[in-house]
């Protein structure tokens, strides 16, 4: 779930081992006319609905639902958005009652969907605190936690999680980072039914598809999505018993997964990585803080000790003429990935990969930089004090990192050697 969406990672959460049946029917008590068992089946769960629940509360057969909704960033709260104005729409009556589940922030505003729910008025529970109140069901989008059995068979109509692809690919909490990352040209959006101790493997209830934009950024193809899945949401929400009912398990084909980002990720690799690999990796994870952060390690016999331990973020990656290579600093002799070039007339840093070159406009070093920045104050200096040295030891060597220990966070670095 860059989450974006991608971008909250799943850190664990209720694994539904041994857990109390919360929503299963008394015993003895005959079942009404409500919603079908069949979704409860597709979803793995034992216990069925029927026509009351485990606490005795008539099970509603249409419209309006009372909603818990879970969630945390933009893309979710652009669900979020979406089922507040069907509330407010007393006309439809599509929504009765809507209460909102997010989880700990260190900012004192909250996370975007606690920042949206306090504004809209709504009541707001903070992970692992799910209310008491009585809903009908349960919508997830980008929320990060696994819901014990216990909680989903909570509600009669279980819980639906919104999912920015085409399930089964992109299984996990980035898909939507994993989608750019790998060049994915379709991508869209699954409502799905969530299906305890494992993420996103419940049954499809609908399934969009969309071409990804050329280029298009992760937090770009965020919006994108999140607007489509807030859309169809509602769409099922409006057959909710029908949907589920008519739901249908995910293929066994076609399985891919989407592991939360690490700072490891954003470590580009100059000898292994193409440009289109690198502006790839750029429009995937370039917005996320730790993501683009490279700790230059630059030798002390080399460059001054002032380089020693500052992060570095690449800002603004830019494709590279083809005329700014016919240069004979390019043309007229042998670069070795990771060498970076000040191209005067185009203003840009130019730094060697695989299979060509990548352009930097603009670097945060304690303050944002402009490439003539970074070459007047560093780059400059360093030729000047290594005057006989060849240009292309001034170059980024991508540092190979150390094992991650558990809870340990772990930078992407770079180094720059003599």
């Amino acid at each position: 779930m860059v989450t974006a969406v991608d971008r909250v990672a799943a850190r664990g959460g209720d694994e539904g081992a041994g857990a109390t049946l919360l929503g299963a029917p008394a015993r003895g008590r005959r079942r009404g006319p409500g919603p079908s068992p069949q979704w409860r089946a597709l979803a793995g769960l034992s216990g069925c609905p029927g026509g009351e629940d485990g606490r005795g509360t008539r099970v509603r057969e249409k419209p309006p639902w009372r909603v818990l909704f879970f969630g945390t960033d933009q893309f979710s709260r652009e669900a979020l958005r979406a089922l507040h104005a069907a509330r407010e729409n007393k006309e439809e009556e599509l929504i009765e009652k809507l209460e909102v589940v997010t989880v700990p922030s260190p900012s004192p505003k909250g996370l975007p969907v606690k920042q949206y729910a306090v504004q809209a008025q709504l009541p707001v529970y903070e992970w692992p605190d799910v209310g008491s109140g009585e809903y009908d069901v349960g919508v997830v989008a980008s929320f990060g936690r696994l819901l014990s059995e216990a909680l989903i068979l909570k509600f009669p109509y279980g819980i639906l999680n919104v999912h920015p692809s085409c399930l089964p690919r992109w299984r996990g909490p980035a898909p939507i980072i994993h989608t750019v990352l790998h060049g994915d040209t379709i991508t869209g959006v699954t409502i799905m039914q969530i299906r305890p101790k494992r993420f996103d493997v419940g049954p499809i209830l609908k399934q969009e598809t969309i071409p990804v934009p050329p280029k298009s950024t992760a937090k770009e193809l965020e919006v994108v999505l999140s607007r489509l899945g807030a859309s169809m949401l509602i769409s099922v929400l409006k057959n909710l018993p029908e949907s589920l009912n008519n739901g249908r398990q995910q293929p066994t084909e076609g399985v891919t997964h989407a592991p939360k980002i690490s700072a490891r990720t954003s470590c580009i690799k100059w000898e292994e990585q193409t440009s289109e690999e690198i502006f790839r990796l750029h429009r995937a994870i370039g917005n996320i803080h730790f993501n683009s952060e490279m700790l230059m390690l630059f030798n002390p016999d080399s460059i001054t000790d002032l380089w020693m331990d500052n992060t570095i973020k690449l800002l603004d990656l830019v494709e590279v003429n083809s005329s700014v290579l016919t240069d004979p600093k390019f043309t007229g002799q042998a670069v070795i990935p990771g060498s970076i070039i000040y191209h005067k007339q185009s203003q840009k840093l130019l730094v060697c990969c695989k299979d060509g070159w990548i352009g930097v406009r603009s670097v945060m070093l304690k303050k944002t930089l402009t490439a003539t920045d970074f070459y007047n104050g560093y780059l400059h200096p360093w030729h000047q004090k290594n005057s006989q040295a060849h240009p292309s030891q001034c170059r980024f060597q991508t540092l190979r990192l150390p094992t991650k220990k558990r809870g340990e966070k772990i930078v992407a670095m770079q180094q720059c050697t003599k």
